[in-house]
């Protein structure tokens, strides 16, 4: 077999949006609660999501023409579920770049001056240069995803080698049964990439036989990724691990941040704007200024009255909108095997019994981290 690009990048596309802000985030979960605590969490919770993508693949296999998030709620769910499944994808993917932006800005401020005293200049200078990237739509983003998804797996392998030999067995054993649920919602946000399925179809186009395979290798990749590095890093840093892990474990660790949060900024303000484009019906200036600027106002918003942490707004945003699109799809991937208009590649048993547990998951935290917000 020869090389396929469209393959490779569509799995870049996926593994792009999933590698993101959790590198800076999981860690930190992982060492407050217990590293194998969080491998469990990890696991469950991947599966999950893998699960969940092969669901929300078959939809947009068994739908005709392009759509979106928002689009395949319209068509299977009504009125009613577009504007709970707009909700979720928005506020979703606006959590996600203001956290990016968050990330990025401490993590130029720590290497240009040693301190987090310029995190907001730098977030929002960052917030700018990629609404000019975005503005490239799907040719920005096949291009700058394959490079970042090089650069990541790149940097892991050379961080794992050179830590490797520092790693603490102790530090790996502990165990806080007060955090028990704490890395939930961060594990959720961090592997949560659904967001990303459309495009991938779109990058595939006239080779949908390969989502199957996209969606498998593609989530693989982001959930052994997330694995390794939180191994390293809570194995060398222990309880020590800041909120943003990658702050104090050297430049290496930093510019391994700030290329896994540029990838997942560009896949997710791209599906932005493809939301509004393709199922809003909005133009594309309109679209671009709803997903680039608006963005950077929230981002200022919260850090001038400082209204969430780091890990508080990756928790957020991946319980809240996970959880809501998580039901969601459930209930699509039903709607669409009865009514779906095109015969799909692939086909994936559906059972009362699974999207009950899975449902049952998907509250739970919606409902807790609602609970603790207010």
């Amino acid at each position: 077999m020869g090389f396929d690009s469209k393959f490779y990048s569509a799995v870049s596309v996926l593994v792009g949006t999933c590698i993101g802000a959790g590198v800076l985030g999981i860690p930190y979960v992982a060492a407050q609660s217990g590293f194998f605590l969080a491998l469990v969490y990890l696991f469950f919770i991947g599966g999950i999501i893998l699960l969940v993508n092969l669901y929300l693949g078959e939809v947009a296999l068994r739908t005709k023409g392009d759509h979106q998030l928002i689009g395949y709620a319209k068509k299977y769910l009504g009125k009613s579920g577009k504007h709970v499944m707009e909700f979720a994808t928005v506020f979703g993917i606006y959590a996600a770049l203001v956290a990016y932006m968050l990330g990025i800005g401490r993590s130029i401020s720590f290497l240009a001056f040693g301190n987090f005293s310029y995190e907001l200049l730098f977030g929002v200078l960052f917030g700018i240069f990629m609404s000019f990237l975005i503005k490239g739509g799907l040719n920005s983003l096949k291009k700058f995803e394959k490079m970042g998804v090089i650069i990541i797996l790149s940097l892991l392998v050379a961080i794992l080698v050179v830590f490797v030999g520092k790693i603490q067995l102790s530090n790996l054993l502990t165990f806080n049964s007060k955090n028990i649920l704490l890395p939930f919602g961060v594990i959720l946000f961090a592997l949560m990439s659904f967001q990303s399925i459309s495009q991938v179809k779109l990058v595939l186009k006239g080779k949908e036989k390969s989502l199957k395979k996209v969606l498998f290798v593609g989530t693989l990749i982001s959930l052994f990724f997330y694995i390794i590095f939180t191994f390293v890093v809570v194995g060398f840093k222990g309880i020590e691990t800041p909120d943003v892990a990658t702050l104090a474990l050297g430049s290496v660790f930093v510019f391994l941040g700030i290329f896994t949060m540029f990838t997942s900024y560009l896949a997710g303000g791209n599906a932005l704007v493809e939301n509004f484009m393709f199922d809003e019906r909005y133009g594309k200036t309109f679209s671009w200024f709803l997903a680039s600027i608006i963005p950077i106002f929230i981002f200022v918003s919260t850090r001038f009255f400082s209204f969430f942490s780091f890990t508080e707004i990756l928790s957020l945003g991946g319980v809240v909108s996970g959880g809501i699109l998580g039901l969601l799809i459930l209930f699509m991937i039903r709607k669409a095997k009865l009514i779906g208009k095109r015969k799909p590649e692939y086909s994936i048993p559906v059972k009362w019994i699974w999207i009950l547990i899975l449902g049952i998951v998907f509250a739970f935290g919606v409902l807790r981290e609602i609970l603790l917000a207010f």
